[in-house]
């Protein structure tokens, strides 16, 4: 290659390179935007956490709720509780109905911010019905739990001073991906359970402290169904859980799953579960782990 070309080339690749940078950052900047108002609160965008470990606060704030369906999607949406007043870093569960006021099933994908659009990034939520495509069927009517907590720091920062309300708003719009929903009966009373479901979250929220065949900072849990409460062997628990004289059936997991905490006063766990549907189905998969295996005795 000639002295000349070798010149022609020195503009030309940082030109190409630049060039694609350009087209990759296009091509994912709807991504890239939705990352930098995750990690920022940008806009109101709330944080989405596996669980609550923060520290309660005796400060207060009010957190009212608003609801908005768009055109093109015959539901009906509204919350069950207009306000509460929650404490900074208490976990606090609220819920909102969904009705499909038409003949045939309908998928919708909500979309939510809060205001002042500065606190999102302090408003932590567990679980939502906004993580997900929703699938409702003709005429059904299901009430949704939302799960979160509101960080300490919130009431740290200069700038929230003044703020004495959160707005939490949702607005439901007919999915344009339908294709990989979920189905809203599972919020139903009488939903079964499901152990597949629960294996999932068990992955979320629970196996960075619990695994099925090994002590970590939580006790080991196969075969947890059945078991005495502190009885999982080499595993230090607390003397309030050893001294309960309890058996893990499934009613008692869902106790303790619900405020452990409460149920054991004294216990070490912090964790909760306060949505009925994700305890039925972490309960679910908790019984199904602790069957007996093919083959074993």
């Amino acid at each position: 290659m000639n002295v000349q070309a070798r010149k022609h080339w020195k503009v030309i690749v940082p030109c190409l390179v630049v060039i694609a940078a350009m087209c990759v950052t296009v091509a994912y900047s709807p991504t890239l935007y939705r990352m930098f108002c995750a990690a920022t609160g940008y806009g109101g965008t709330t944080q989405r956490v596996l669980s609550d470990t923060a520290a309660i606060s005796p400060k207060t704030v009010l957190v009212d709720f608003d609801s908005n369906v768009a055109p093109g999607l015959p539901w009906r949406f509204e919350p069950v509780q207009r306000e509460v007043t929650v404490h900074l870093g208490e976990q606090t569960l609220v819920y909102f109905t969904a009705e499909n006021t038409g003949d045939e099933a309908m998928v919708g994908h909500a979309t939510f911010n809060v205001t002042p659009q500065a606190s999102g990034i302090y408003f932590n939520k567990i679980q939502c019905f906004c993580f997900n495509e929703e699938r409702l069927e003709p005429h059904e009517k299901v009430k949704m739990p939302v799960v979160f907590y509101v960080d300490p720091a919130f009431g740290n920062d200069p700038d929230m001073r003044s703020v004495s309300t959160i707005t939490l708003g949702y607005t439901f719009f007919r999915s344009a991906k339908p294709a990989n929903a979920k189905d809203m009966s599972r919020f139903l009373a009488n939903a079964a359970p499901d152990a597949a479901h629960g294996q999932a979250l068990f992955a979320e929220r629970c196996a960075s402290c619990h695994a099925l065949d090994r002590n970590k900072i939580g006790p080991m849990l196969e075969g947890v169904v059945g078991r005495p409460a502190g009885s999982a062997a080499g595993y230090d628990y607390s003397a309030a859980l050893k001294n309960a004289g309890l058996v893990w059936s499934t009613d008692n997991l869902d106790r303790w799953l619900t405020n452990p905490r409460a149920f054991v006063p004294g216990a070490k766990m912090p964790v909760r579960v306060l949505d009925e549907p994700s305890r039925r189905d972490i309960v679910a998969y908790l019984q199904k782990v602790s069957q007996p295996r093919a083959g074993g005795s």
